[in-house]
């Protein structure tokens, strides 16, 4: 990145301006006053966590029901329910706990920065440490950190849409004679607001104020507030109204059908509310967490830091990744090539100009400015500056107005077509000379074409005398004399090729938007292996409605000479064909197709607005990176998707045959403490899942909630489950002829072994002994089946109504539990097999 002149001639010294703070004494206004956060974090976070879990209804009314079971003269019952709800909430809690400081670990890898002046020295500091009184100091690309007024400003552009809706950026300035309060302070010309971002110039500020007591304090409370709704989201509130519909049915059936049959009031409730358990994936907000959270910890590991852990299933079920080249395709490092005159002959005062040029400006630093500056330095206060003429992704160049041989010059550099469509001449020797048409072949305009059909990146630098006026505008840049042209060469990523592959073949289709010519992007994509032969420019989507561009979109490869506006299109209207959208994007103009992107992406090298706009953030630089990521977002739904699976189908196969036992039973199939004691060891087996792999066929696509399979996984294992149930009460009754105690001890251990043992089955999309699962998954679900089996047989399965059951019985469960994996084998083939070779939709 260039490196700007540390302050123009034309800006005070800091020094001359403000002081800044000690150390010491910016620590104290710190403790004071509070970190700089519009929005603070939430305060006693398990506090709320702990009243979160303690507000579910179902945990109200098991609490309700221990304190009636207490009243009524049974202790031990009531005393069993509450140590399973403490322990299920103690669990769900520590893992949500651990989850969430994992999740702030890599937070703060990330933590956005401000430059300030502390003791007398420019330092980087987080940005929730500034504090009023803090002299701070801003460039094109920085985040305002704070409220602050302007010291000194060179040729400031904020953008203030967050704030006040405008789309155009603002000219801001230093105005030492401003009020204290002249109302609507985005209006003031001297102030800059949390909540903007620098286009161009850069500035010297004091801080006035810094959080909640921001203008964009209160913006940033409602947001937080209200955060807008993840793919991730929709479908687990999808997820929930299913579950609720047939939990709410099953509970009525079986509270009715109880009470028909003249059985306690209070045993009938406590029965209906441990159904309503037992069917509710209570583990499921846990379950995602700590899945979602340690698929951030192995995608950290593979170089990308999620902001926000939701965007790791939506980076999971993306299937159009829309990105530059350069950076991607390209090492996204400029190396100077060559400086050429306008008939394309090597002249070093192309170069000089451009040198020039990107010495004083103070807008927009680029690598191509840092390639020119990198062979030669120059001294600001020989050529003093009188005005600049900030760059725009529109016009696409940028003039400064210097003195030199007490003259003004004005010093044009950008895009060749920008920069030629407004000249006049061009300079042959010493002498302007009349432009000649573009058609001709030693023209400027047909150099150029060629230069970039070879791949090069070309600047064409102009120049033009002006008369000296308080200040100048885009109106002067015209009649200007092309000097020539200045060529860079960014090499192709040795890995693009192959990321590239690997990406199509994983159901990811790249799209390249580009601000580059078409000739430029034709060659790079030719020597990385990508398809162009639809390539759409800027030009032409100016003449495509909304409603046809998602087709164009989805046709094409390439989009050349495309404005930041025009990116933001392309993306919207490939969401609206129904893709999962990713953009990756790091400069200043990226911000908003990130925030459009369903998965925004950016470098830890880009800049603060891009940074904080994103979902993702690459350490690394490339494709390849990116591709590992999006394979881990894909796991951890995979994961995710497990929990569900084995949730919804034996739970539902159980719940179903106990509403059948009331109907067929003198006794209750279960006592109440006994179906909440089976769902607590059902889902304390469950969660090592989020340490499982995941099988290659799941992670070749993208991947997405899908109800219906859901629906049709719960139907088609449910009644299974429910079949050996009733198998089970045919040979306690029949053949063991089983007491109401050794019943509910059987069916228990049946019960649990049945589906926590499916695991091992539901767990993979292809043979189970082909795929082997985590050694903590198997150890938790070994020993919980350990526990169940053995509970009857210890003091405390006779204060929980238990009996030790006979040597018979478990030659049955075996046998019972063998034909039953093997079913669920054949029907889960049946069921999931197509996405053995289909995306899941």
């Amino acid at each position: 990145m260039a490196t700007a002149p540390a302050m123009p001639a034309s800006m005070p010294a800091p020094a001359s301006l403000a002081p800044g703070l000690t150390q010491e004494e910016a620590a104290r206004r710190l403790a004071a006053l509070g970190p700089n956060e519009p929005a603070p974090r939430q305060r006693f976070a398990g506090i709320w966590q702990v009243g979160q879990q303690l507000s579910s209804p179902l945990v109200v009314i098991l609490v309700l029901a221990s304190l009636v079971s207490a009243f009524l003269g049974e202790p031990v019952n009531a005393l069993i329910i509450l140590v399973i709800v403490g322990l299920s909430l103690t669990l769900s809690l520590v893992q949500t706990w651990r989850s969430g400081r994992a999740a702030a670990r890599l937070s703060a890898i990330i933590t956005l920065t401000a430059t300030v002046q502390r003791d007398g020295v420019w330092r980087e500091i987080p940005r929730r440490e500034v504090v009023p009184g803090d002299v701070i100091r801003l460039a094109a690309g920085d985040l305002v950190p704070a409220d602050a007024r302007l010291l000194a400003a060179q040729d400031l552009h904020v953008q203030q849409a967050a704030l006040t809706g405008e789309s155009l950026p603002v000219e801001k300035r230093a105005v030492p004679s401003a009020p204290v309060d002249s109302g609507n302070p985005a209006a003031r010309p001297d102030l800059v607001l949390l909540g903007t971002s620098v286009i161009s110039g850069s500035a010297i500020a004091v801080v006035t104020a810094t959080g909640p007591r921001t203008a964009f304090g209160d913006i940033a409370a409602r947001l937080a507030a209200r955060p807008p709704v993840t793919a991730f989201e929709h479908g687990t509130r999808q997820f929930g109204l299913f579950i609720g519909r047939t939990v709410l049915f099953l509970v009525l059936f079986v509270l009715l059908v109880n009470l028909a049959a003249h059985r306690p009031p209070l045993d009938s409730l406590l029965f209906a509310v441990a159904l309503a358990v037992g069917l509710t994936p209570e583990f499921l907000p846990m379950i995602v967490t700590v899945t979602l959270t340690q698929g951030a910890v192995h995608m950290a590991r593979r170089q990308v830091i999620v902001k926000h852990l939701e965007a790791i299933q939506n980076f999971g079920a993306l299937d159009v990744l829309c990105s530059d080249k350069t950076g991607t395709l390209t090492s996204g490092v400029m190396t100077l090539d060559q400086a050429l005159d306008a008939h394309g002959h090597p002249d070093v005062r192309a170069l000089e100009y451009a040198r020039l040029n990107s010495a004083c400006e103070t807008g927009i630093s680029s690598p191509l400015d840092a390639a020119i500056l990198a062979g030669g330095q120059v001294d600001p206060a020989r050529y003093p500056k009188h005005g600049e003429i900030p760059f725009d992704f529109e016009r696409r160049c940028l003039s400064v107005i210097i003195e030199t041989a007490g003259q003004r010059l004005l010093i044009t550099k950008g895009a060749p077509e920008s920069v030629l469509a407004r000249c006049a001449t061009l300079l042959a020797g010493d002498t302007p000379q009349p432009l000649p048409p573009d058609d001709e072949p030693t023209s400027p305009a047909a150099i150029y074409r060629a230069l970039s059909a070879q791949g090069y990146r070309v600047l064409a630098v102009a120049y033009r005398l002006v008369a000296p006026q308080p200040a100048y505008t885009v109106a002067d840049e015209q009649d200007l004399t092309l000097v020539g042209f200045v060529t860079f060469f960014d090499e192709p990523r040795p890995d693009a090729a192959a990321a590239l592959a690997a990406l199509q073949r994983d159901g990811v289709r790249v799209t390249i938007l580009t601000g580059d010519n078409e000739l430029v992007a034709r060659h790079v994509c030719a020597q990385v292996g990508l398809p162009d032969a639809r390539l759409v420019l800027g030009t032409d989507l100016d003449r495509i409605s909304d409603a046809a561009l998602g087709a164009v979109a989805e046709a094409t490869t390439v989009f050349a000479r495309v404005s930041p506006a025009q990116k933001n299109r392309i993306i919207v209207a490939l969401q609206r064909r129904g893709h999962v959208v990713g953009f990756l994007g790091d400069g200043i103009n990226d911000a908003p197709s990130l925030y459009a992107a369903d998965v925004g992406i950016s470098v830890a090298d880009g800049v603060d607005i891009a940074k904080d706009a994103a979902d993702l953030i690459l350490l690394e630089r490339g494709l390849r990176v990116l591709h590992e990521g999006i394979l881990e977002g894909r796991k951890a739904f995979g994961n995710v998707m497990k929990y569900l699976l084995m949730g919804t189908s034996s739970n539902f196969g159980n719940m179903v045959s106990m509403a059948g036992a009331t109907l067929l039973l003198p006794f209750l199939p279960l006592l109440p403490t006994q179906i909440l004691l089976n769902n607590f060891l059902y889902d304390l087996a469950q969660v090592t899942i989020p340490t499982d792999a995941v099988d290659e066929q799941w992670i070749q696509q993208p991947r997405r909630w899908d109800i219906a399979l859901i629906r049709r996984f719960m139907l088609g294992i449910g009644p299974l489950s429910s079949l050996y149930d009733f198998l089970t009460f045919f040979v306690l009754l029949r053949l063991f002829h089983a007491s109401e105690p050794a019943f509910h001890t059987g069916w228990f251990v049946e019960s649990l072994a049945t589906q926590t043992l499916v695991i091992f089955v539901i767990r993979t999309l292809g043979r189970p002994w082909r795929s082997r699962p985590s050694r903590p998954l198997t150890l938790t679900t070994l020993l919980i089946v350990a526990v169940g089996i053995g509970l009857p047989f210890t003091p405390l399965g006779a204060t929980l109504g238990f009996l030790p059951l006979p040597v018979a019985y478990f030659v049955f469960l075996a046998l019972a539990t063998g034909t039953y994996l093997l079913l669920v084998e054949l029907v889960k083939a049946r069921v999931l097999g197509h996405l053995l070779a289909a995306p899941g939709q």
